[in-house]
């Protein structure tokens, strides 16, 4: 965000055990805000959002990971320690703080209560430090949700907005827009609901004055903008296209408008890739912001003309970047690595549509690269598919540099964007309703067959892999078709009855939706977990878990391992202690991904040089 003069922003530090410093300066000398061993980090959801926020004086006001206490660091002074604004908890962890936002002396906020039931309300905390060791400080204004996000006060004050939703329902399902008048208590009358419902999901809701709410709504298929009068009247579509304006809410407060000082909002819409537009809400027209190859934005915040972009391209990096809406220059603030490979060994990445039998199917693939060397004339390259996460996330073309660890090494790369992925509307992500760990597995060797029927895969040397629901489509495919020799799955879902009972609470109701509700959908459950159909499996498969991961819990790979022993299935199982729901630190990453390689090696045939040989459990020969 814009402080001042300066840019600050959050990184994940992978040298520091994966901390998440905040950071401010620029590309050549960041300095580091908030030091180690702080981490301003919060697991609302488990995947948190808004950790986060400084006031224009430099105040940094953060959750700190370890006991999820919101903290304040006051940069201006003599003191460098950060203090306690909220109090701690009976059990460490318990009550957690997200989308943290700073008003007059107050900070308003998410709050997560775990007990024998988790509760979660908007609240106000002092920022003088009175509720460290009172919690009766702490105001709740509002909630009655199992899910509450976006909280947002008026310009006056007398007025908050924000979006609700309840079991079993997810946010890219549906959600409602809520609006209440702030009493002199400082707590909420009874709301009035603007938009939304069961089947309609609203997200960001945005004061444009005192009287009117920007908002995004996909009613009409896609998440599109409209606004709304405050008493709930008057709900209009302000700009209309067959493009999303929104995405799935996995950490909070994510945005994807921001209104400028000149009435225009600047949008992010995506079919496929991002564009950037300049949206004029009084006429609904809109213009393209021109800022070359990138394929993917992130708006992260707005000063007169300059917005700050996360953004990259498939050739150029990800980082964060400052674009002047004036002159159209982008210039860097932060990179996602220090360092990048010389252009000509990142693949080109080439947006791609197959047809499978009864459906599109929207990939990205990315070629072997390496201009020092070619393969073999007679032989066609191996592919992996990799299978994203969510289900709901999506996939653009982009520097990433595993995918260009393998394809510099001759492995071709194929990201599927199968049924179920955000970006493409609502009718395609809602394929996947019912249909887990179908569509989506049809839609990936749908896209696989597409690359071997072009002639650019070799049929006998394709891999499948994926994180978290990807590795669910990874094990799910694996047990269901002999299209792939072998897959990798990180901290993938294997077995639906215990993941239900042990996964965290926002998303313990997913299933639902993906699958069919229990008990109704017992037999489903049972049919389509992979740990079930191991006695289909015929080629090798690769494990790699977090023991700390709150989300898959590493039950998921260990009963997977253990009918694979069973079955007599070469494998390999890593598990990775202190990680979470996906690999922080950067011994772990590079462990991680020679493991992957050399496990390629061994099954499709070819040499790995340079990384240690990955040791497969096989079965006993007599």
């Amino acid at each position: 965000m814009f402080v001042g003069e300066q840019v600050w922003w959050a990184e994940i530090r992978t040298l520091e055990g994966g901390r998440s410093a905040i950071r401010s300066g620029d590309v050549d000398y960041p300095n580091d805000v908030l030091p180690a061993p702080w981490n301003a980090r919060n697991r609302v959801h488990e995947y948190g959002g808004g950790a986060w926020t400084v006031t224009q004086t430099g105040t940094v006001v953060f959750t700190e990971f370890s006991d999820q206490r919101i903290y304040v660091l006051e940069t201006q002074s003599h003191r460098r320690s950060p203090r306690p604004l909220t109090p701690r908890p009976a059990v460490p962890g318990a009550i957690r703080y997200a989308e943290l936002a700073v008003r007059g002396t107050d900070v308003w906020c998410v709050r997560e209560t775990h007990g024998e039931t988790i509760t979660r309300e908007i609240c106000v905390v002092p920022l003088d430090g009175s509720a460290a060791f009172d919690a009766s400080q702490v105001r709740v204004v509002v909630g009655g949700s199992n899910f509450l996000a976006y909280p947002r006060v008026s310009p006056s004050g007398d007025a908050l907005a924000w979006i609700a939703w309840n079991h079993p329902q997810m946010p890219w399902d549906g959600t409602e827009l809520r609006v209440a008048s702030i009493g002199p208590d400082g707590t909420c009358s009874e709301p009035t609901t603007i938009a939304g419902g069961a089947e309609e999901s609203v997200l960001q809701p945005e004061w444009a004055s005192d009287d009117t709410l920007y908002f995004l709504n996909d009613r009409h298929g896609f998440w599109n903008l409209f606004s709304a009068q405050r008493d709930g009247s008057s709900a209009t579509r302000i700009y209309a296209t067959d493009a999303d304006i929104g995405g799935p809410l996995w950490r909070l407060g994510t945005q994807w408008y921001r209104p400028l000082p000149d009435g225009k909002l600047l949008v992010v819409a995506t079919f496929g890739a991002d564009s950037l537009l300049l949206v004029d809400p009084q006429s609904g027209s809109a213009d393209k912001v021109e800022i070359g190859d990138i394929a993917t934005i992130e708006l992260a915040d707005v000063r007169a003309s300059q917005v700050l972009l996360r953004c990259g391209g498939a050739q150029i990096p990800s980082g964060l970047r400052i674009l002047d809406l004036e002159t159209g220059e982008l210039d860097d603030v932060r990179l996602s690595a220090d360092s990048s490979p010389d252009v000509a060994y990142l693949p080109a990445a080439q947006t791609v549509t197959f047809h499978g039998p009864s459906r599109e199917v929207h990939a990205v693939v990315y070629p072997p690269t390496n201009p020092d060397f070619d393969g073999p004339a007679d032989e066609l390259p191996p592919f992996v598919a990799f299978v994203h996460g969510g289900p709901t996330a999506h996939v653009s073309p982009g520097v990433n540099l595993v995918y260009a660890y393998f394809t510099s090494r001759g492995i071709g790369i194929i990201d599927v964007n199968y049924g179920g992925s955000t970006g493409y509307g609502r009718e395609y992500r809602n394929r996947l309703r019912g249909e887990w760990g179908v569509v989506d597995v049809e839609d990936t060797i749908a896209a696989v067959r597409g690359l071997v029927c072009a002639g650019l895969a070799d049929p006998k040397r394709l891999a499948i892999e994926g994180g978290s629901a990807g590795g669910w489509t990874v094990l799910s495919a694996l047990t269901s078709s002999d299209v792939f020799a072998c897959g990798a799955s990180y901290y993938g879902v294997a077995e639906l009855e215990a993941f239900v009972s042990e996964t965290h609470d926002f998303e313990s109701r997913y299933l639902d939706g993906l699958v069919g509700p229990l008990p109704e959908a017992l037999d489903l459950y049972r049919t389509r977990a992979p740990v079930n159909n191991v006695d289909r499996l015929e080629c090798p498969v690769l494990l790699l878990q977090g023991l700390s991961d709150p989300i898959v819990p590493p039950s998921q790979a260990e009963c997977f391992r253990e009918a694979m022993v069973r079955k007599g299935i070469p494998h390999a199982y890593l598990a990775y202690p202190g990680e979470a729901h996906g690999l922080r630190r950067v011994g772990n990453q590079i462990s991680s991904r020679e493991a992957e390689l050399s496990f390629y090696g061994q099954v499709l045939g070819f040499a790995t040089p340079g990384v240690p040989k990955l040791e497969l459990w096989r079965p006993r020969t007599a």
